[in-house]
Formats: C-alpha cells, sequence, structure tokens
C-alpha cells in the first residue's frame, strides 16, 4: 500500500476520555498511543463525509475556496479534468477548514467511544483529501490510522475496498458507511454499520447479512422551509407599496402583476440565502444562534442546497419572464448586489449598511416596474433614508450583542464595539431625515393632486416620528433579535403602528 494511503495519527488513551463529544468539544488530542489495544477485535473502519459529520468535506472546502475568490470556480472545472482526487488536492492546498466545528454525528460518536472502551482498533477510511482528513483525526484523537485519497486515488468505492482488503484481509475489519457507494466495502467487511435511510439499509442487507442501522435523521420539509428563510418572505410586501402611494391597491390590473413579483422576488431572495449560508459555514458555526442554521449544524445537506438553489433561481427566472424587462433587471440587480455583499460589501465599514438600504429600497422599486405604476422621487427619497436607517439598526444590533458577551469586533465585519454610538447617531439622523422629507411631501402640491383629506397624512408623519424612536430603544435594550422589518412585523407595537399609518393614509384618500 502507498505510504500516503495511511496516515498513522495519535489518540487519546482510553483513560483519559470522558467522550468522544468531549473531545470534539475541547480539542484535545493526547501525545500517546492507548498501548493495551484488544487486537483479537477486528478493526472498526468509518467513513468520513455523511458518517462521522453530517456535512462533506469536498463541498465544504469548495465554497470556502469559492468565498475566497469566486473565480477559482474556472480553476476547480480545469482541476477535475485530472480526476476528482486530484480536484481534492488542488482545493484542500488552498482551504483550511476548522475540524472542531464540524457537524459530527453523535450516533457515531457514542459508538467510536463505545469501542475504544473495549480496546477495538479504529480507522478513519475517507474519500476526502488526506489533508483535511488528517485534520479531523488530529482533532478527534481516537483513531490509529486514517486512509484517503491522496490526489492521484480517489479513495471511494472499489478503491477503499480494495485498500482495505489489502491491509486487513477479506472479513477482516467491520466498516461504518452512509451510501451506495459504500456497498463495495460492505461485500468485502464481517459487518457492516449503515448510517442511513431505509434504502440504503437495503441494499446493504443484499451484500451483507451482518448488518447493524445507526442513527440517522431523514428529510425534513421544515428543515428545508426554515433554509429557504420563508420567513423573511414578508420584506417582500414592499413589492406593494407602489400600489398603497398610487391608490390601484384595489385594481386587479395591477394587484396580479405585483403577486407574480412578489413570489418571483421571494423565491429569488430565498436563492441567495441558501448560498449565503452555504459560503458562511464557518462563521455560522461560530455564532450562538446561527450554529442551529440547517446547512451549519449539517441538518441539510450540502448538495441538496446547491440543488435547491438553481431550482429556486429558475423558477423565480420564470416568473419574471411574465412580466415587464424591467422588473426583470432590477431582480438582476437585487441578486448581483446581494452576492457582491455577501462576498465583499458586507465586510466594509458604511459600504455594508448603503448596500443594505438598496436592497431594501429595490423591492419597492420591482413593485413600481412590475407593476408599471412610475415612482416619485419623494418615494424613492424617503425609502432611501427609512431603510438606511433600519440597516443602520440591523448593523448595531449585531454589534450590540457582540459587546453584550465581551467582544470587541464582529467576525466578518468592518466595525468595532467602540462604534455603537456612532452607528447610533447615523441610524436615528437617517431614521428623521426620513420623517422630515414626510413632512416636505405634505406640503407639497404632489399630495394635494393625490389626497382630497391631507390633514390625515399628519398622523402618519407623528406615528412614523414614533416608530423610527421605538424601533432604535428596542435596539438600544437589547430586544431586537431578528432583521428590523421582520421584527417590527412581529412586534406588537410596530404593528399597531403600521396599521394606523395605513388607515390615516386611507382617510387622506
Amino acid at each position: 500500500m502507498k505510504e500516503s494511503m495511511l496516515l498513522n495519527s495519535e489518540f487519546i488513551p482510553v483513560e483519559h476520555v470522558q467522550n468522544l463529544r468531549d473531545v470534539r468539544r475541547h480539542g484535545a488530542v493526547a501525545a500517546d498511543r492507548y498501548s493495551t489495544a484488544d487486537t483479537s477485535l477486528v478493526p472498526l473502519c468509518v467513513d468520513l463525509d455523511g458518517t462521522l459529520i453530517k456535512t462533506d468535506l469536498l463541498l465544504e472546502s469548495f465554497l470556502a475556496l469559492i468565498k475566497v475568490n469566486p473565480l477559482y470556480f474556472f480553476s476547480c472545472c480545469l482541476w477535475l479534468m485530472h480526476g476528482k482526487a486530484y480536484l481534492k488536492a488542488e482545493i484542500a492546498k488552498r482551504v483550511t477548514l476548522d475540524a472542531s466545528l464540524l457537524p459530527y454525528n453523535a450516533s457515531i460518536t457514542d459508538l467510536l467511544l463505545e469501542e475504544r472502551l473495549q480496546g477495538r482498533r479504529l480507522y478513519l477510511c475517507t474519500a476526502a483529501d488526506q489533508r483535511l482528513a488528517r485534520d479531523v483525526a488530529a482533532h478527534l484523537g481516537c483513531f490509529d490510522g486514517v486512509f484517503a485519497s491522496d490526489g492521484s486515488i480517489n479513495l471511494s468505492s472499489h478503491n477503499k475496498a480494495r485498500v482495505l482488503t489489502q491491509e486487513f484481509g477479506e472479513q477482516g475489519f467491520d466498516y461504518c458507511g452512509n451510501a451506495l457507494a459504500d456497498l463495495a466495502i460492505w461485500q468485502e467487511a464481517r459487518n457492516a454499520i449503515v448510517v442511513g435511510g431505509s434504502r440504503v439499509a437495503r441494499a446493504a442487507s443484499r451484500v451483507n447479512p451482518n448488518i447493524r442501522v445507526v442513527g440517522h435523521s431523514g428529510f425534513s420539509l421544515k428543515k428545508v422551509f426554515k433554509a429557504m428563510r420563508v420567513y423573511q418572505w414578508v420584506k417582500n410586501i414592499l413589492i406593494f407599496v407602489p400600489l398603497l402611494t398610487s391608490h390601484q391597491f384595489v385594481e386587479m390590473a395591477v394587484m396580479v402583476p405585483a403577486l407574480i413579483a412578489f413570489v418571483s422576488f421571494s423565491l429569488c431572495a430565498s436563492s441567495v440565502y441558501l448560498l449565503n449560508d452555504m459560503l458562511d459555514l464557518d462563521a455560522d458555526r461560530r455564532h450562538e444562534r446561527k450554529r442551529n442554521r440547517p446547512f451549519a449544524s449539517g441538518d441539510l445537506a450540502l448538495s441538496g442546497g446547491i440543488a435547491l438553489m438553481l431550482v429556486l433561481m429558475i423558477g423565480s427566472l420564470g416568473l419574471a419572464l411574465l412580466l415587464p424587462l424591467k422588473f426583470l433587471m432590477v431582480l438582476a440587480c437585487y441578486y448581483v448586489l446581494t452576492l457582491a455583499y455577501s462576498f465583499a460589501l458586507k465586510k466594509m465599514m458604511l459600504v455594508d449598511v448603503f448596500a443594505l438600504a438598496a436592497l431594501y429600497t429595490s423591492r419597492v422599486m420591482a413593485g413600481g416596474v412590475a407593476t408599471e405604476i412610475p415612482l416619485s422621487s419623494w418615494l424613492i427619497m424617503f425609502s432611501i433614508t427609512i431603510f438606511l436607517s433600519l440597516a443602520f439598526v440591523k448593523r448595531y444590533t449585531e454589534l450590540d450583542e457582540k459587546q453584550r458577551v465581551g467582544e470587541a469586533t464582529a467576525a466578518g465585519r468592518g466595525y468595532f464595539t467602540d462604534d455603537l454610538s456612532i452607528l447610533r447617531s447615523f441610524g436615528t439622523s437617517s431614521g428623521y431625515l426620513a420623517v422630515i422629507i414626510l413632512a416636505i411631501y405634505l406640503n407639497s402640491p404632489d399630495s394635494i393632486m393625490l389626497y382630497s383629506h391631507r390633514s390625515a397624512l399628519w398622523g402618519v408623519f407623528a406615528i412614523l416620528l414614533f416608530w423610527v424612536s421605538w424601533m432604535w430603544m428596542s435596539a438600544f435594550q437589547g430586544k431586537m433579535h431578528d432583521d428590523p422589518i421582520v421584527f417590527a412585523l412581529k412586534d406588537h407595537t410596530s404593528l399597531i403602528a403600521i396599521a394606523l399609518i395605513v388607515l390615516c393614509m386611507l382617510i387622506a384618500i
């Protein structure tokens, strides 16, 4: 066997191990080998992707590489022409994944602990590149050795079966895996341990009668909706703002295209959320709340996430083609700006909040072009300033959370907790500027032509002034844990304020 295929790794002596999850949590690795292993037990060989961890290291490392520089996508296409093992090796040279943050399968770590306590030899056997596999093995510290892809041989399926048979002999090892590609290994193993659904278990039982099925969480539509952040679709209600301000909200001729635009924008937004979450795995796993997101926790497969992202994008595009070309252009600008925000803009001080304000405003513009309702300069100015204030609220809230736990910076952002006071000043100023713009509009000739009872609009002015102050007080008191628009649609006081604003506008008409 090639030396690079089997990599020795030291492990924690059994007397020092309480459980492998503690090992994972604290990143402990012992320096001495456990010398009392029971050699009468055949080795247990454990797969990595989808088995020991609830994710795929190739996709994780690929996404991490793309996040560094999207142009690496084309390099990956060229590397793949030299074979999958070569692709994995080239990516692994350029990417480092924190093994302590990976979503480990508790059922398998418990199994490894149980087998180690019995003195059994454990081997990590994976098609992942040897660099990444060694990091995982070193972190857990429980493996006697590692079999992994070495840049020339992709250690999966028949290749893995051949290597393990050469090392331990036929029926000389037990194998724990999760996929149909593992059938070739289970056929040569003494016992088959399956981490998978009934389909994989049935297939495994046909090639090996000695089968054991361990914990496997199946597909969940709830997790899919959570990853899509369907609750964030409420932000796309902004698409209907032009209908309200133009007094055409009861006309089907504009309501139908507005509804189509709402669905199209929502699908597009969800596809972006999926991409963002897959690109931000490392940062999300370091965050107290975001670590429970479906991709960060391993509850949803990255391969499924990529497929779903493409399906949503195609669906959004298909609906957009039913609307005027200008809507498609706004949608494309939104998507490009969102990608730019994800890759770079969110790390730039001030640029990030202006980008967020532009993304909010793009929804209002999308409603205008979808329904072909001209947007007044007053509405555009008001939208930019009020959404800029909300963007500052969002960034202020994130930074305030960091300060409350004693951190000085927000990971991946261009701010320090010392910037909180200036962010609060910028944000409140933007909010009150929006209120002033509204006040000036109420005294303009444009409002005279649109409203029969303009005096009712001063109620909008007063309520909006209160609401901006309320939002900032909520952020200051640490009560805001969502996107500000999502927060507003959950907050009773904000809902009452919004309802009163709409009521005043209807009275004014």
